[in-house]
C-alpha cells in the first residue's frame, strides 16, 4: 500500500544525517514509464521555499520523472545557496536516472532558514538511487518525509485494472491551500498531462483545501501526481478524477488525525449556502476560532462561539435565523437556544459541526481540529 503499488514505480527512504536523531531523513520516487506525464499543485503562499521555485518550472511542461523530497530541513530563506543546493540535488537524480534535472521535482520539509548541508543531501541521494525499490520502497520513503508526523500516510484506490498509490507527510501548520504537506501520488493509468491537472485540481479543491487546522499556510506545500501508463489502461476522466479525490482525501482524513497535539477532529458542514465558495467561507471561519476549537477541547458545546465565527463572514445569510447541530443535537433553531447542550457529548474524539444557513442549496464540509495544550507545547519549542 503505497506510491510503488501501482505498475511502473520504485521508491526508497534513507537516513543522510539531516535529522539528528539518525531517522531517515531522505526519499526518491521514480516513474520508470513507458509515460511520464505529470501535474502538480504548490502552496499559495507568496513567500516560497526554494524547492518550491525549482519545482513551479520543472513541472510547466507536463513532465516529471522522478521526486526526491527530504526533510530534516525546509531549504526556506537560505539565500542563493539554498536555491544552489535544490539545483544540485535535481542535477544529481538526473545523473544517475540519465535524464534531465528539469524532469525532477525537488520537495524539502523542516524549519524555515535552516541550511541543509548540501553534501548530506547529495549523499542521501546517492544512497536513496542505491536503495531503489519497489515491495517496500514506498514505505520507506514515507518514513523518510515525516517532520513532527508520528505515523507515516499511505494510500492505494483501485481502478478497473489501474490504481493509484499515495504519501503525504504533515502534522502541523495544515491550512489552505494544501496544508504544511508534501505529497505524491502515482499512478499506472494512461492520463495525459492535461487531465492529470484538471483532475488533481477537483480533488485537492475539496481535500487537502479543505484542511484548516490551525490556520497557518506553510512555504513548501507541494501535491504531485505521475502517470506511468504501466497498465496500458486509459480511465474515463471522471472515473480517474473520482479515485483521485478518495486518494487526496483519504490521505487529509490521515493528516488531520496526526494533527499536533490534536484531541479532537472536527468536520464543519454548511449546509443551503448560496454558494459553494460561501459554505467553505463559513465553515473555514468556524474552523479558525481559537475560541470554539478551544472549547471543543473543553468539551463544551458553545454554540454562541459558532454564530459568532459566521457573523465575521461576507456569506449571505439571516443573522436571526440560523441552525447550528453539534454531534446531531441541534442546539440552535433560528439563532435561538433550541435542544439543551448537555444533550451533546464531545467525549468522542469525532466532532460534527452542522450549520444551516437557509440561503441556497449548496454545501461543503471544512475539516479542523481543537486548540489543546500540546498544540502550544509542541509549537513553542519547535526549533529548539
Amino acid at each position: 500500500m503505497s506510491v510503488t503499488t501501482p505498475q511502473g514505480f520504485r521508491a526508497a527512504g534513507v537516513a543522510a544525517g539531516l535529522k539528528s536523531t539518525g531517522a531517515k531523513d531522505v526519499a526518491l520516487v521514480v516513474n520508470d514509464g513507458p509515460r511520464f506525464d505529470s501535474a502538480s499543485v504548490f502552496t499559495a503562499n507568496r513567500c516560497k521555499a526554494n524547492p518550491v521555485l525549482w519545482s513551479q518550472e520543472a513541472v510547466k511542461d507536463g513532465t516529471i520523472r522522478a521526486v526526491v523530497l527530504n526533510s530534516g530541513g525546509a531549504n526556506c530563506y537560505t539565500g542563493p545557496e539554498g536555491f544552489q543546493t535544490t539545483h544540485a540535488v535535481a542535477e544529481r537524480v538526473a545523473e544517475h536516472l540519465g535524464f534531465g534535472p528539469i524532469d525532477v521535482v525537488v520537495c524539502s520539509t523542516g524549519l524555515i532558514g535552516l541550511t541543509n548541508d548540501r553534501g548530506q543531501v547529495l549523499a542521501g541521494v546517492d544512497a536513496a538511487y542505491a536503495a531503489l525499490a519497489g515491495d517496500g520502497g514506498g514505505t520507506q520513503a514515507a518514513e523518510a518525509i515525516m517532520t513532527t508526523d508520528s505515523v507515516s500516510k499511505q494510500v492505494v484506490v483501485e481502478g478497473a485494472g489501474w490504481s493509484i498509490g499515495g504519501m503525504a507527510k504533515g502534522a502541523g501548520m495544515l491550512a489552505p491551500q494544501l496544508a504544511t504537506m508534501l505529497v505524491v501520488l502515482t499512478t499506472d493509468a494512461v492520463v495525459p498531462a492535461a487531465d492529470l491537472d484538471t483532475a488533481l485540481r477537483q480533488a485537492t479543491a475539496v481535500s487537502f483545501d479543505r484542511l484548516d487546522s490551525d490556520g497557518c499556510m506553510s512555504t513548501n506545500d507541494t501535491v504531485t501526481v505521475l502517470a506511468s501508463g504501466a497498465s496500458g489502461i486509459t480511465p474515463s476522466l471522471p472515473d480517474f478524477a473520482d479515485a483521485l479525490t478518495r486518494a487526496c482525501t483519504d490521505l487529509a482524513m490521515q493528516l488531520l488525525r496526526d494533527a499536533e497535539g490534536a484531541d479532537h477532529e472536527i468536520a464543519i458542514t454548511v449546509l443551503n449556502a448560496a454558494t459553494e465558495a460561501e459554505a467553505v467561507e463559513v465553515g473555514r471561519s468556524v474552523a479558525r476560532s481559537n475560541l470554539f476549537k478551544a472549547a471543543v477541547f473543553g468539551n463544551d458545546p458553545n454554540w454562541g462561539r459558532v454564530l459568532a465565527s459566521i457573523g465575521t463572514t461576507s456569506a449571505q445569510f439571516d443573522p436571526a435565523d440560523l441552525d447550528v447541530a453539534m454531534n446531531g443535537v441541534w442546539v440552535c433553531r433560528q439563532s435561538t437556544p433550541h435542544a439543551d447542550p448537555s444533550e451533546v457529548d464531545l467525549k468522542p474524539r469525532e466532532v460534527s459541526v452542522t450549520i444551516d444557513l437557509k440561503a441556497g442549496s449548496e454545501r461543503a464540509t471544512v475539516w479542523t481540529n481543537d486548540l489543546t495544550h500540546a498544540y502550544v507545547h509542541e509549537n513553542s519549542a519547535y526549533s529548539s
